[in-house]
């Protein structure tokens, strides 16, 4: 606890905000030596004028950071300073970084990370896209990072789970006050096979601001971020845009024309993203830069034997007709001409063999 109790002082002392903390950092290699240097050493950082360097020296650690730093280790979570091993490398490079993290779980060690975001109110093709792209990835070693919120998050960090990989979450409240307050299980999942990370205090609430605040860390731990469905106000362009203000790739998983979700990402793609229409756009656009290792522990799928089976000719037809896109049987129905008890079966058997999902009411699409 001791030598956590000069971040803390550190942090607190009004006007060192994240990019002066870094450069105090980068100078003295640990905040417990900056609150001890001569004010005059202090001086010669960058941004850090005389009144500054006063009032690093005078500041006082708050009364409510021993009880924090208790809670912190009652809960099973741990702080990650900018001077420990297992801080982000990825993180370390953007100007901002946070001075410490709150961490539950095992951060990655490597820098195969990539970003998943989009909307909170994501279609069924969002969501079935995410998850398919997020479980593709993590059987190639990557890390799927996100913001844990409703939506295009969950999917993604559903799909990685789902398939036995890592994934990260950042959040924009404290790691006490999970949000939303559906994803709890979620939560705990998560920080089995990864980890949940926060640079707000354990109480924090979620409010407006610390959400681009969040979004930065999202971009700044990953190679690139992969934006999928986001309307033109959508947080997630902000996102996008941080990741290429921190010099890293930006992707964007086209949709319909005709869906307002989908207009933010086909700005993002005239703009210049990389469009991604399968998870090897991805990876060809980062694999000279990953720790190379052809799958992640513990990603293995095995064959289910209906999948390796061959589509028949009336099986084709079907798959030629369905969109991603939920459509009903009855217009399926109408479409094929076929009685509606055959095209039942014929669906049953192309679901077994993972070409096709179905939602309730009698929707279907391709997977």
């Amino acid at each position: 606890m001791e030598n956590l109790l000069p971040w803390f002082q550190l942090k607190s002392t009004p006007g060192v905000g994240n990019h002066i903390f870094k450069r105090l950092i980068d100078a003295f290699d640990s905040a417990e030596a900056v609150i001890r240097a001569p004010r005059q050493a202090l001086t010669r950082i960058d941004g850090v004028s005389e009144r500054l360097a006063t009032a690093i020296k005078q500041n006082n650690l708050p009364d409510t950071v021993e009880n924090e730093l208790n809670r912190v280790h009652q809960k099973g979570f741990r702080i990650v300073t900018l001077a420990d091993r297992d801080y982000p490398a990825l993180l370390l490079e953007i100007p901002d970084p946070p001075p410490f993290l709150y961490v539950y779980g095992e951060l990655p060690a490597n820098l195969n990370n990539i970003a998943m975001v989009g909307s909170r109110h994501a279609t069924r093709y969002g969501l079935s896209t995410t998850k398919l792209l997020s479980r593709d990835l993590v059987k190639h070693g990557l890390t799927i990072v996100s913001g844990m919120a409703r939506g295009i998050d969950t999917a993604a960090h559903e799909g990685a789970l789902a398939a036995g990989g890592k994934t990260v979450a950042v959040l924009g409240s404290g790691l006490a006050y999970i949000y939303p307050r559906e994803n709890e299980k979620l939560f705990h999942r998560i920080a089995e096979q990864g980890a949940v990370i926060s640079e707000f205090p354990l109480d924090a609430e979620p409010e407006g601001h610390h959400f681009p605040m969040r979004n930065r860390i999202i971009s700044g731990l990953t190679l690139g971020t992969v934006v999928v469905e986001a309307t033109l106000r959508s947080g997630s362009l902000i996102t996008a845009r941080l990741a290429a203000e921190q010099n890293r790739e930006v992707f964007a998983v086209p949709g319909s024309i005709k869906s307002f979700k989908s207009t933010g990402t086909h700005t993002l793609i005239k703009q210049g993203a990389r469009l991604v229409e399968q998870s090897q756009d991805i990876l060809d656009e980062i694999s000279h830069l990953l720790d190379h290792a052809d799958t992640a522990p513990g990603c293995d799928e095995k064959i289910d034997p209906a999948r390796a089976d061959t589509i028949s000719a009336t099986e084709t037809s079907v798959l030629q007709v369905l969109e991603p896109y939920p459509t009903h049987i009855d217009d399926l129905v109408r479409k094929l001409a076929l009685p509606p008890s055959e095209l039942a079966a014929i669906l049953l058997r192309l679901e077994l063999k993972n070409k096709v999902q179905q939602d309730p009411g009698k929707y279907f699409y391709l997977k």
